[in-house]
């Protein structure tokens, strides 16, 4: 069974070199993931592929069932996920064509199911440190080994879609401490860290966040960023997946413990 997992956002529907060996439609007790889960080897090692917004990009972020598709991982038997998605710059190093990983997360979302434990449980997991450390030191160590340039930290807004912000949302956001802004962060981070799977970001800036360029927003611009990012994130994915990496042991499969009421 893959015990890695990645989730493809906004113009990556597929792991450019990842050999598909099969398919699975999970059924699960929070409805259907966005799509079947391929099924891979890419550097030798297994992977579970899944497109967040379904193959022909269908499915709205606010309207992506999160808890199915974190849910299927686990029942696929992945411990470890990468979350691939665009995000538009905010802060100033924060440039279209940016590859960054996010260490802190910002959630600015409405109505979403954000949590497995609404009925019967109380669950109050410590979401201090969002993401892996582990996949985060792994990331980085798989960047240089393949000679790309990542920006290590920064705080990613999620917010809920699907129109963009307005300018005056983007500056609040900067006031707040936000370097970019995203759609589908949240809930996947939490999510993960409540099944008690290693969960890290890889976020694309496919252009400036409203207000900032002078220019008007288009999809269009997100996906031919995404595109051109594409060889930049194979050779990421591929750098990580090839090798074990020596990383420091994180407390991501510990994380129910002393979490119950």
């Amino acid at each position: 069974m893959p015990l890695l997992g990645v989730i493809g956002g906004s113009g990556l529907y597929d792991i450019p070199g990842l050999e598909i060996t099969g398919a699975e439609k999970i059924a699960t007790p929070y409805g259907d993931p966005s799509d079947v889960y391929r099924i891979g080897k890419l550097a030798g090692t297994e992977v579970a592929f899944l497109p967040r917004h379904g193959t022909m990009h269908h499915i709205q972020p606010h309207k992506i069932n999160y808890r199915a598709n974190i849910w299927g991982f686990r029942e696929l038997g992945v411990t470890k996920i990468l979350s691939v998605g665009a995000a538009g710059g905010i802060s100033g190093p924060m440039e279209p064509g940016s590859i960054v990983v996010p260490d802190q997360i910002f959630d600015m979302t409405s109505g979403r199911h954000s949590t497995f434990y609404e009925y019967d449980e109380v669950v109050h997991i410590d979401f201090t440190e969002p993401f892996c450390a582990g996949l985060r030191e792994r990331i980085f160590a798989a960047s240089e080994m393949a000679g790309l340039r990542v920006i290590r930290k920064g705080t990613y807004i999620c917010v809920n879609g699907p129109r963009l912000e307005t300018a005056a949302e983007i500056r609040a956001f900067s006031i707040l401490g936000a370097d970019m802004v995203g759609m589908t962060g949240m809930p996947e981070a939490v999510l993960a860290r409540e099944l008690e799977l290693c969960f890290a970001g890889i976020s694309v800036i496919t252009n400036y966040a409203a207000g900032i360029s002078g220019k008007k927003l288009t999809t269009t611009e997100v996906v031919e960023s995404m595109k051109a990012a594409t060889e930049k994130i194979k050779e990421l994915l591929k750098a990580f997946f090839a090798t074990d990496f020596p990383v420091p042991a994180c407390f991501c499969g510990q994380a129910l413990k002393e979490a119950k009421m």
